[in-house]
């Protein structure tokens, strides 16, 4: 992956509970109700609780409590919305389904809320994954609609070896050759050959990626912007740590 401005360095679960004086010296930082570490409000992942109790993600971070079905059901403190976050994205997921299944989750959010009963789903992070990746294909398919984005091997080899490429995405059912081919031509595109350099694997195949951007057989994917770039390896950056995948190396960096 290519250097781009605002890395993410990491994510995961949070609690939004915070004081005044972090966030005006450090911005608008939130501490993990499960850790009681603290990180930057964009870094973690937000949970909600609906009108029945039921706990679900707020990955976009809104300042509203939502139900499952999305809907604004009253406006709320957005101090008081939690999450969970670690400090090891490596373990992130099984340590949400261990504080799930010992009730540490939900007493965690019940102290946090103070709004009556409150239902973890067991599939927390399944719904948590899942909500992640649609945000991802989301932004992806804004991309697409502003002309930001390349889909077609020919036109992405092209304007790799150009070096016209910040950001190569391919999907989870592209084939191996295909990918190293269009791999390599970004290395000699980015004078970054024999960096290790390569695309990501997105967690979605083809059928999926072209929904999501509009376009028939969607197998590859390129970012010719910067700032879009950016972008997408912040959505894509955070999915992959609450799996607990690592970052792609980028030029100089060790694979």
């Amino acid at each position: 992956m290519r250097k781009l401005p605002n890395d993410t360095a990491g994510d995961l679960l949070t609690d939004d509970a915070t004081d005044n004086a972090a966030d005006k010296a450090d911005g608008p930082i939130r501490r993990c109700i499960l850790s009681g570490e603290r990180a930057e409000r964009g870094a973690l992942i937000r949970l909600a609780i609906g009108p029945e109790g039921q706990v679900a993600p707020d990955v976009r971070a809104r300042q509203r409590f939502l139900d499952h079905r999305g809907q604004v059901v009253g406006h709320g403190d957005p101090r008081r919305a939690a999450s969970a976050m670690r400090s090891d994205p490596v373990s992130s997921v099984p340590e949400l389904e261990a504080a799930i299944a010992k009730g540490r989750l939900k007493a965690a959010l019940a102290r946090a809320f103070k709004t009556g009963p409150i239902t973890v789903p067991d599939d927390l992070p399944a719904m948590i994954e899942e909500a992640l990746t649609r945000a991802l294909l989301d932004r992806l398919g804004l991309e697409s609609r502003s002309g930001t984005l390349l889909t077609g091997s020919d036109r992405i080899a092209e304007a790799a070896r150009r070096g016209k490429v910040w950001l190569l995405l391919h999907s989870s059912d592209s084939s191996p050759d295909g990918n190293a081919k269009l791999d390599q031509a970004w290395r000699v595109g980015s004078d970054a050959e024999g960096s290790g350099q390569r695309g990501s694997v997105l967690p979605v195949d083809r059928t999926r990626l072209s929904v999501a951007l509009g376009r028939d057989n969607a197998v590859h994917v390129a970012l010719t912007d910067q700032r879009a770039a950016a972008r997408i390896d912040q959505f894509l950056g955070r999915l992959l740590h609450f799996k607990g995948e690592g970052a792609v190396p980028g030029p100089g960096e060790p694979v």
